[in-house]
C-alpha cells in the first residue's frame, strides 16, 4: 500500500502528459503475451504476425523484455524517459533515449539483474552488459513503433487525448476526488492523500509531493495503476485510459434509425470529443465526422464548448436518451 500526501500546492503543480515510447513499451509487452490483452485481442490477433518477425530482427526486444515490466522495483527508468506534454513526438523521446550514458544504463541494469527471481538467456545477458546496449534497445523501438504501433497511433492519441482533456477539466474545477474517481480499484482518495493499492498489504509505503504535484499520464494498453514515486522521474501515476482505443459498437436500433455511422459517432459521444478526436477513433476523414457531428447537434443529440482552440461535443440528455433507446443487439465497428 503506498500513501501519497498532497497539498493545495501539488493541486496546482500537477499536469498531464501522453508518451508514445512509453506506449511503444506496453503495445510489446501485449503483444508478447506478458500483459493480457483484454479488449485489444483482435488488435493483438492482427499484429502477432509483424511482432515475430521483428522479433527475429531485433533481439533488443528480448533486452527490454528482461528490464521492463517487472514486479516492484525491478525496472529500468532509462527506456522510457519521463515525457514532456500531451504532443511529445515519438521520434523526440527516441533521442532522449539514445543519450542515455552507457554507465548509467549498465548501473540501472545491474540494478534490475539483481532483483529478477531468475537470470535472463545468455544471449540477452550479453545484449544488456555490453557496450552497445542503449543503440540495440533503441533500435528495436523505433522498428517496433515504424512498423507496429504507428499505424494505429492516431486512434491510440484520440483516446489518450479525450482522458487528458476531460481528467484535467476535472482535476482544476473539482480537485482530487473527482480526477481520481474511476482510476481503478487500486486508487481511492482520502482527505489530504492519496492511496494506492500497490505492494503488499500489510506494508504502508508514505511519500510527499513536496509542491511538486503528480504527472498523470493515461495508457491505452496497460489496465493496471502503476507509480513512478523515485527520484529518476517525476513522481507520476500511469493509469489506464477510458475508451482503452476500441471504438464503440453502433447500437443496432440506434444505426437502424438515424444510420450506422452517425451512431457510432452518438455511441462514442458517451465521453466528449473533438472532431479530431472522433475521425481517429472511428477510422473515418475529418468531413465525415465533421458532417455527422453538425447533423447530431442540429438534432439537438450532441452539443459543443469550446475548450481553448477546439471544441469539444457531448451527448445532450436527448442524445443519452436515444443512445439508451437503441441499445441491443449492436453492430460491429
Amino acid at each position: 500500500m503506498i500513501r501519497i500526501e498532497v497539498t493545495s500546492a501539488d493541486l496546482a503543480a500537477s499536469r498531464f502528459a501522453v508518451s508514445p515510447l512509453l506506449e511503444t513499451m506496453h503495445a510489446l509487452w501485449t503483444l508478447s503475451g506478458r500483459a493480457e490483452a483484454g479488449p485489444h485481442r483482435a488488435w493483438v490477433a492482427r499484429w502477432r504476425g509483424a511482432y515475430a518477425r521483428l522479433a527475429r530482427r531485433h533481439p533488443g526486444l528480448d533486452a527490454i523484455a528482461a528490464i521492463s515490466g517487472n514486479r516492484g522495483s525491478a525496472n529500468v527508468d532509462f527506456i522510457a524517459p519521463p515525457p514532456t506534454g500531451v504532443r511529445a513526438a515519438f521520434a523526440d523521446e527516441l533521442a532522449r533515449m539514445r543519450g542515455t550514458p552507457l554507465s548509467l544504463a549498465h548501473a540501472e541494469i545491474e540494478r534490475v539483474l539483481a532483483r529478477l527471481p531468475r537470470p535472463p538467456s545468455p544471449g540477452v545477458l550479453e545484449i544488456l552488459r555490453g557496450p552497445d546496449v542503449v543503440r540495440v534497445i533503441a533500435e528495436a523501438f523505433e522498428a517496433a513503433w515504424t512498423e507496429i504501433v504507428a499505424a494505429e497511433w492516431p486512434r491510440f492519441r484520440a483516446v489518450l487525448e479525450r482522458d487528458v482533456v476531460q481528467r484535467a477539466g476535472r482535476l482544476a474545477a473539482y480537485g482530487w476526488g473527482e480526477a481520481l474517481d474511476d482510476l481503478g480499484e487500486q486508487v481511492r482518495w482520502r482527505a489530504g492523500h492519496i492511496e494506492l493499492a500497490i505492494g503488499p498489504a500489510d506494508e504502508m509505503r508514505r511519500h510527499e509531493l513536496g509542491g511538486r504535484g503528480l504527472l498523470f499520464l493515461p495508457t491505452v494498453f496497460n489496465r493496471r495503476v502503476a507509480a513512478f514515486l523515485d527520484d529518476a522521474w517525476p513522481y507520476a501515476l500511469i493509469y489506464p485510459a477510458r475508451g482503452v482505443g476500441v471504438p464503440r459498437p453502433a447500437p443496432r436500433g440506434l444505426a437502424t434509425l438515424i444510420g450506422r455511422t452517425r451512431a457510432r459517432v452518438l455511441a462514442e459521444l458517451a465521453e466528449p470529443a473533438t472532431t479530431t478526436q472522433l475521425a481517429a477513433v472511428l477510422g473515418v476523414s475529418l468531413g465525415t465526422a465533421g458532417e455527422h457531428v453538425a447533423a447530431l447537434r442540429a438534432a439537438g443529440a450532441v452539443a459543443g464548448t469550446r475548450t481553448g482552440r477546439s471544441v469539444l461535443y457531448h451527448r445532450t440528455e436527448l442524445g443519452d436518451l436515444l443512445a439508451r433507446a437503441g441499445e441491443g443487439p449492436s453492430l460491429s465497428p
